[in-house]
């Protein structure tokens, strides 16, 4: 008993280490990659034809393999909408703030706006012109609809040295709050000058800001502001597209797509092969063949001259349902779209995809594996320290759809691994087979007792 059960255990060790063995010969595609750059980690953008030799919709079935066929870390990253920073520079006017120079009261305002809010007239109880002291500026930041995150400043006149002065901000010029310090400095020396006029601001919204000097008598006069904005935009991720696929003619005279899986299609494209067309569309979709059809997008397609030029709207937005069979319904009251059944073309987000180069080249992209689970690993794991900007700093790397390969080429080498693993099984079911053939034995012996 004690041998069959250790022929047993081991049979399942083997069995179990040769199915987790991944080998490119397993895949229905094996598409070589184009490295360019030292690495080691590299960043590829997959085509469509990823996505359409693929047996899942998620890639849980996609592997990268090294020249000796091992397989190689990896991470996918779904397409993601991106976010940038952009900065704007905006001239302001600005208005001097008079005070009484035997107070430090900071300067009462009598305003006047206009319908926009800007400023257009400043006034105070100004003192008389022997006792009125430059207190500081009042910047009109109205216009600006973004958060303020730099002040720059040109001035003459003052002393040389550094100037400090504290900001605030308003957005009606009576209530103030407080936005810090800053300071600005001019030095001279040996006939070189030194200027530091830019001055940081923490990113907020105001409608005014009002400079208030820590040393009035010393104050220069302004001669020009600028204000530097910052907002956030992003944009969606790219769109990877297929080629163009002939659409089938149904018996009840409608066209229609099959994909080769269930895809989060978000746009499509008709190609129009006649000037002078106009039609009204309906597409309809399902990711079952036995579901029922449901509205997918409607809209109208049109190729038309406008003021000596051709105008085209050939593309529809979808709302990225899981898809494989596509419908379109021509209203005939427009023409219609021809002769020749369309061709079109669909589109999903990019996914990326970033690998850990390991072993020799070539490296190749395997795809096309019913009976897999994800081997992807998350991104922060496999790039220490992983940030988007190193992220987009990587080295590109290109999938050759032109160069796909067959795994047939390697049948003699999948032949070898299925004896191994039909032997395996053989050792397996004889274990078991004697197992039964011990149970039967000792239930036709005799009881002793």
């Amino acid at each position: 008993m004690r041998i069959i059960a250790t022929l047993l255990t081991l049979g399942l060790s083997l069995l179990s280490s040769v199915q987790a063995e991944e080998r490119p010969q397993d895949y229905r595609q094996l598409l070589p990659l184009t490295l360019d750059g030292a690495g080691p980690w590299y960043r590829v953008e997959l085509p469509m034809a990823v996505h359409y030799a693929a047996r899942h919709a998620d890639l849980r079935d996609l592997r990268i393999f090294n020249g000796a066929g091992q397989a190689q870390a990896y991470a996918l990253l779904p397409g993601r909408s991106e976010s940038r920073d952009e900065e704007q520079e905006h001239g302001v006017r600005w208005f001097p703030l008079y005070a009484d120079a035997q107070q430090n009261d900071a300067p009462r305002l009598r305003v006047q706006r206009s319908t926009d809010g800007t400023l257009i007239e400043l006034s105070g109880d100004e003192p008389s012109p022997a006792q009125r002291q430059l207190r500081g500026w009042l910047l009109d930041a109205s216009a600006i609809d973004a958060p303020l995150v730099r002040l720059d400043l040109s001035w003459s006149g003052g002393e040389e040295g550094f100037q400090s002065f504290s900001i605030e901000a308003s957005d009606d010029l009576q209530h103030w709050r407080r936005w810090g310090e800053g300071q600005v400095a001019r030095l001279s020396f040996a006939g070189d000058r030194i200027d530091q006029r830019q001055v940081e601001l923490p990113a907020r919204s105001a409608r005014y800001i009002r400079l208030l000097w820590d040393s009035p008598r010393q104050a220069p006069e302004l001669d020009a502001v600028t204000l530097r904005s910052r907002r956030q935009a992003s944009s969606p991720a790219p769109l990877v597209w297929s080629e163009p696929m002939q659409a089938q003619i149904t018996n009840d005279g409608h066209y229609q797509w099959q994909l080769p899986q269930a895809l989060p299609v978000e746009r499509l494209r008709i190609h129009l092969d006649e000037p002078n067309t106009l039609a009204p569309v309906l597409f309809e979709a399902r990711s079952v063949e036995k579901d029922p059809w449901r509205v997918l997008a409607s809209g109208v397609f049109y190729r038309l001259p406008q003021d000596g030029r051709e105008v085209r709207q050939d593309e529809l937005a979808l709302p990225a349902w899981p898809v494989r069979q596509v419908r379109l319904k021509v209203d005939a009251r427009g023409g219609g779209l021809g002769d020749q059944a369309p061709t079109a073309a669909f589109a999903v987000r990019a996914t990326q995809l970033v690998f850990l180069a390991r072993g020799e080249p070539p490296y190749r992209l395997a795809v096309g594996r019913g009976d897999v689970t994800s081997a992807a690993l998350p991104v922060s794991t496999l790039i220490p320290g992983y940030s988007d900007e190193r992220l987009a700093s990587l080295t590109v790397a290109q999938v050759d759809v032109a160069a796909v390969q067959s795994t047939e080429v390697d049948a003699p080498a999948t032949a070898a691994m299925d004896w191994k693993r039909w032997g395996l099984w053989a050792v397996l079911l004889l274990g078991v087979a004697l197992l039964a053939a011990m149970a039967a034995s000792l239930l036709r012996r005799p009881d002793k007792g």
